[in-house]
């Protein structure tokens, strides 16, 4: 009966092991944190700033001025190159070699050519082309070319450069074969690219949009080198008068972190809608051009 009688089988649990302490990591963090309180310290006792002061600036009517006029400059050069980038992507792709040659040149000078220096450009063209007009009808291009819209088309153009290879990079992600597919089923090319091609590369070309606008913001405050009223250049106007430059810098990188949090705010709702029912953020495809840098 010895050989049907089963030994008892004991159950013993492993012992657990604990998550190994790096040190490494506890250091680096403690020694950033205490770096960034003493920053913090340093700037907070300060005799030399008056923080009193930035509250009642933060809502001044010349800066609420100068933001609406930032936010109209970004609105618009956006919009400008957003619809130019798109017709230049358009030519990019297309097999007419004259409009591809015509895209590559306007992406190569409006892309490579410092922001600044367009700035500049736009601002001084009176100096090679003083009026334009045609018989007796003339008109001086510095009635014409103001400062706002020498940094509206500096701005707008550099825009439509980038956007241009962020849109051509999302149209080219798109599989060969989902145009094949669609000529196959007799839609014609311009339905094809409205049905089939855009709502993919949509999903890869909202996010470095979102980007390149949240970059546009910031990189409007250049257009202060030449007069433009925008933020930055009323906030230099206030402390040209009242000497307080470092309250008043604080007031203007508050404005803009808050219109750019915001803007990323709805950026990631907007990414959201776009990716399809069912799809984890994981599988989420990533925008093959990337972002490309405003100046």
């Amino acid at each position: 009966m010895a050989l049907f009688q089963a030994s008892p089988i004991s159950l013993t649990l492993a012992p657990s092991v604990g998550r190994p302490m790096r040190w490494g990591q506890i250091a680096t963090g403690a020694i950033a944190i205490s770096a960034l309180a003493f920053f913090a310290l340093v700037v907070g006792q300060s005799q030399s700033i008056q923080w009193s002061e930035i509250p009642r600036y933060l809502v001044d009517p010349s800066i609420l001025r100068g933001v609406l006029l930032t936010l109209e400059l970004t609105a618009g050069a956006m919009v400008f190159g957003i619809v130019l980038g798109c017709l230049l992507a358009l030519m990019a792709t297309s097999q007419n070699l004259v409009l591809k040659a015509i895209a590559a040149g306007f992406v190569w000078w409006f892309r490579g050519v410092p922001l600044i220096v367009q700035i500049f450009f736009w601002f001084n063209i009176a100096l090679f082309i003083p009026q334009v007009g045609m018989g007796s009808f003339t008109i001086s291009i510095n009635d014409l070319v103001t400062p706002a819209l020498a940094g509206f088309l500096a701005l707008g153009l550099h825009e439509a450069a980038n956007m241009s290879e962020i849109i051509r990079g999302g149209l080219v992600a798109v599989d060969r074969g989902q145009r094949d597919a669609a000529s196959a089923l007799g839609l014609k090319p311009v339905q094809t690219l409205r049905a089939v091609i855009l709502p993919q590369a949509a999903r890869l070309i909202v996010p470095p949009t979102g980007n390149q606008a949240i970059g546009m913001l910031k990189a409007s405050a250049i257009v202060s080198v030449i007069g433009m009223q925008d933020l930055l250049t009323q906030a230099q106007a206030i402390y040209a008068r009242n000497f307080l430059v470092i309250e008043l810098l604080f007031v203007a990188s508050i404005w803009y972190l808050a219109i750019t949090s915001i803007a990323s705010i709805g950026q990631h709702f907007l990414e959201q809608s776009l990716v399809p029912k069912g799809w984890s953020s994981a599988e989420r495809p990533r925008g093959a051009a990337g972002s490309v840098g405003c100046l």
